[in-house]
C-alpha cells in the first residue's frame, strides 16, 4: 500500500488541547500506524460530537460533514495518485460522534475504510441521538474492517458486519517504554513528589487519574470518596490528578475524608504523568460506566496494581486477581474491601505489580498493536478489491 493513511477522530482530534484517554488512544493509533511503515495524515479536525442529543445540532453537523467530505475528495483528487491516501481509518465512531467523512471519501477514492473503536446500541435508534445512531450504523456497515477494542463492543457490532467485511479485535494498547523508564527510577520520583506535595513516603499512596467532568467521571470520584471514607482506620494518602468543571463538587467530597488525606495535582502533562504513576502504590478508580480506562493500562505499565469496578471493558485492561482487583460495579463497600486487602498485603501488591508490567509489555503493547493494524490494513485492501 502506497500513500498515507488518512486518520480521523470525530469525537476529539488527537491534537485537541484538553487531555483525555480518548486523545491518548488516538495518538497511540497514529503511532502504531507510523511504526507499521505508513505515513499518517490527519484528514480533518471536524468534531461531530453532540453531547445533549440536539437534533438541530446533529443536522447541522451532518451538513458540515457532507461539505467537508466533498472538499477532501476534491483536494485528494488534485494530488498525484501516489500521494493520495491509501486507506482511511476512523477512530471512535458512535451515536454521539458519527463519522460523516470516512464512508464518502473512501468510496470516492476507492480505498479501504477501517473503523477502530466503533460501538452500536440499538436502543438509541429512537432516542435523542437517532440521526447520529443511523449515521454510525451506516458507517459501520460501509467499513471493510472494524476493529473492536472490547468484547462488549464486538458483541454489539457483530450483527452489522456482513462478509466480505471483517470484525477484528484490537485490545487497548500503549507504548510501555516511558512508563517502564519511570518505574526504574521509582525511588527518585517518589522522593521528589514527597517533598513537593509534603507527603510521607512511608505511607501508601493511592492514585486516581481522570478529568473532572460533570458526567460519569464525577460519579466515579464521588464513589471513590464514599469508599475511602470506610478506610479511615488505615494509613493512606490519595493523589487525584485531573481538572474540570466538576472539581468543586469532587474536591468537597474528597476533602471530607480529612485535611491531610488528599492532594490535588491538577492536570499533568503526558510526559510527567509516568513519574506520578511510578511514585504511587495503588491505582484506584471505580470506573462507573467506563469504556475501558486507558489510565488503568498506563498504571499497570508503571508497575501499579489497580482496584476498579468491573464495568464496560475494564476487564480488557485489568486482569482480576492477577494485575489488580475488579469488584462489583458501583459498590462502595466492595471497593473499600478490595483497597483494604491490598493496603494490608504489600507482598501481594508487589506480585501484582510485576505481573501488571509483564501483562502490558506482552499483551497490550504498541508492538503488538502494530502487527494487528498491519494485518487489518492488508485485509481491508483485499476486501475493498473484492467489493469492486
Amino acid at each position: 500500500m502506497s500513500g498515507p493513511v488518512a486518520f480521523y477522530a470525530p469525537l476529539k482530534p488527537p491534537d485537541h488541547p484538553i487531555p483525555s484517554g480518548d486523545r491518548r488512544m488516538a495518538r497511540a493509533l497514529m503511532a502504531a500506524l507510523r511504526q507499521s511503515g505508513h505515513a499518517v495524515e490527519l484528514a480533518s479536525r471536524l468534531r461531530s460530537f453532540d453531547r445533549d442529543g440536539d437534533l438541530r445540532r446533529q443536522q447541522r453537523i451532518e451538513r458540515l460533514g457532507q461539505r467537508a467530505a466533498d472538499r477532501l475528495l476534491e483536494r485528494y483528487r488534485r494530488r498525484p495518485p501516489s500521494a493520495r491516501p491509501c486507506a482511511w481509518l476512523t477512530y471512535h465512531a458512535y451515536h454521539k460522534s458519527p463519522d460523516w467523512l470516512g464512508p464518502a471519501v473512501s468510496r470516492g477514492l476507492g480505498i479501504p475504510y477501517l473503523i477502530a473503536e466503533a460501538s452500536f446500541a440499538p436502543k438509541q435508534a429512537r432516542g435523542r441521538w437517532g440521526l447520529g445512531h443511523e449515521a454510525a450504523k451506516q458507517a459501520i456497515r460501509a467499513a471493510d474492517v472494524v476493529l473492536a477494542l472490547t468484547g462488549l463492543d464486538a458483541e454489539g457490532l457483530a450483527p452489522l458486519i456482513a462478509p466480505p467485511a471483517e470484525l477484528r479485535r484490537l485490545p487497548p494498547f500503549l507504548d510501555p517504554a516511558p512508563f517502564q523508564a519511570a518505574a526504574s527510577e521509582r525511588v527518585r520520583h517518589r522522593a521528589a513528589l514527597a517533598e513537593r506535595l509534603c507527603l510521607d513516603p512511608t505511607v501508601p499512596w493511592l492514585l486516581a487519574v481522570a478529568m473532572m467532568r460533570e458526567d460519569v467521571k464525577r460519579d466515579s470520584y464521588l464513589l471513590l470518596a464514599e469508599a475511602l471514607a470506610k478506610l479511615a482506620d488505615r494509613p493512606w494518602r490519595l493523589i487525584a490528578l485531573g481538572e474540570g468543571p466538576a472539581r468543586p463538587e469532587i474536591e468537597a467530597a474528597l476533602r471530607a475524608l480529612g485535611p491531610e488525606r488528599v492532594v490535588f495535582g491538577g492536570v499533568v502533562s503526558e510526559r510527567e504523568l509516568a513519574a506520578w504513576y511510578a511514585a504511587a502504590d495503588l491505582f484506584v478508580w471505580p470506573a462507573v460506566r467506563e469504556a475501558y480506562g486507558l489510565a488503568m493500562l498506563e498504571a499497570q505499565a508503571s508497575g501499579l496494581p489497580v482496584v476498579a469496578g468491573r464495568e464496560g471493558g475494564v476487564s480488557e485492561v485489568v486482569q482480576d486477581g492477577v494485575t489488580g482487583i475488579l469488584c462489583a460495579p458501583r459498590d462502595a463497600r466492595a471497593f473499600a474491601d478490595a483497597v483494604a486487602a491490598l493496603l494490608d498485603d504489600p507482598a501481594r501488591r508487589a506480585a501484582m505489580a510485576a505481573r501488571a508490567r509483564a501483562f502490558v509489555a506482552g499483551e497490550r503493547s504498541l508492538a503488538r498493536a502494530v502487527g494487528t493494524l498491519t494485518d487489518a490494513l492488508t485485509a481491508a485492501q483485499s476486501i475493498r478489491e473484492a467489493r469492486r
